[in-house]
């Protein structure tokens, strides 16, 4: 079959990503393996590209007559993968993700953007009735009684390149905070991605704190998060500044029209280490009447980068909400345990990052070369199913 299949993709991921070594030797911890690693790793890989989340599904798969189309070289159960994702060690994956980033940047899969962002944003996932792990966190309703559990997570993402690619996650459990996790988890992407693979972190306003700021300096990073009242002096200042003003800036951005305050001169609170503090303040008033209004402060100059470039660059921390969060829930089942083990759940988190990064970068970057069209998620999942068909012969005799 001419057109994209699993054995396509598989040879994309260990020629072009370069991530054979790791398909063969993953981080597998099993004493006494019977069934090779890679067949297991690619099967929960190929999977989340099919968008089959569950082990039940992947051995169905995997025991079919399309396992050969899937490149995967035996068929097992789905207790051997529970098995082997209990036991596979997660840094291994980690790394893979960062090579894949890295190979792609190498690639010059994000020449056409000045700047490369990364956000980073919490979420939760796997809801459950009772606790199965380390990671379970009560969920309390307005009486203050457990009702269920559920798991946090800090997800990074690249933002701002007309490409979203999941960078790593960052689970906390009971006691630890997303702004505990969002440290540690930009701490660890800059030590795999490299001081200069980013230019900027965009951020929440929970973020917007002299500690986390001073990481994002300390490794080269400019910071634009989002101004609230929690930093109560700089809100109002800014306030005052910008309420009798006309806008510094107004431009179209699609059917919406943008109007833009802008100053750089704002004075950074006690804690903050930065010379100065720029603040925009932007009302975006679309078509319907609705009015957006928002204001994020940043480190970087006027001379630098614009109030539209900058606007722009704000607005970016939406992409790991929407092509972050909403795909992979809505579309990938990142909401679905399949083995209720600590491990085995962030194993799982980290290949379907790794299966959203393959799957992105195979369409909209290696299936994009020339003057088509790219493919639409949907149409490369239904040519992938198209191709696990078993091919019937005529007998013509």
């Amino acid at each position: 079959m001419k057109g994209p299949t699993p054995r396509r993709i598989r040879r994309y991921v260990c020629r072009c990503l370069r991530l054979k070594l790791y398909l063969d030797h993953p981080g597998d911890g099993r004493r006494r393996p019977q069934i090779p690693a890679r067949h297991l790793l690619w099967s929960v890989l190929i999977g989340d590209v099919l968008r089959e989340s569950s082990f039940h599904a992947v051995e169905a798969l995997v025991c079919s007559k399309a396992r050969r189309a899937l490149a995967v070289g035996r068929e097992f159960g789905d207790d051997a993968l529970a098995y082997f994702t209990e036991r596979l060690d997660v840094q291994p994956t980690r790394e893979a993700l960062a090579r894949a980033l890295t190979q792609a940047k190498r690639n010059k899969a994000f020449d056409n953007s000045r700047f490369i962002g990364v956000a980073l944003d919490g979420t939760t996932v796997g809801r459950c009735s009772v606790q199965g792990c380390h990671l379970c966190r009560p969920f309390k309703n307005s009486r203050r009684d457990i009702v269920g559990y559920r798991h946090h997570l800090v997800l990074g993402t690249i933002v701002g390149t007309g490409l979203s690619l999941p960078i790593d996650i960052e689970p906390y459990g009971p006691g630890d905070s997303e702004y505990a996790a969002g440290q540690r988890l930009l701490e660890r992407m800059v030590d795999h991605l490299g001081r200069r693979f980013a230019q900027y972190v965009v951020v929440d306003s929970l973020f917007a704190t002299a500690p986390f700021l001073g990481i994002a300096h300390k490794h080269g990073l400019k910071v634009i998060a989002r101004l609230k009242s929690n930093l109560k002096e700089l809100f109002a200042a800014a306030e005052t500044r910008f309420a009798n003003r006309p806008p510094t800036h107004v431009f179209k951005d699609g059917p919406d029209r943008v109007e833009i305050w802008d100053a750089g001169d704002f004075d950074p609170w006690e804690a903050l280490e930065w010379e100065t503090v720029r603040v925009i303040r932007y009302r975006q008033h679309q078509p319907d009447g609705t009015t957006v209004e928002a204001y994020w402060l940043t480190n970087f100059s006027i001379h630098h980068v614009g109030p539209q470039a900058l606007y722009r660059m704000a607005k970016s921390r939406w992409e790991v909400e929407n092509q972050g969060f909403n795909d992979a829930k809505n579309r990938y089942g990142f909401e679905h345990i399949p083995h209720h083990h600590a491990n085995s759940l962030l194993v799982c988190w980290l290949l379907l990052l790794l299966a959203l990064t393959i799957e992105r970068l195979y369409r909209l970057r290696y299936l994009h070369r020339g003057l088509h069209r790219p493919y639409a998620a949907i149409d490369l999942l239904r040519l992938l199913r198209l191709s696990l068909a078993v091919p019937t012969y005529s007998d013509t005799s």
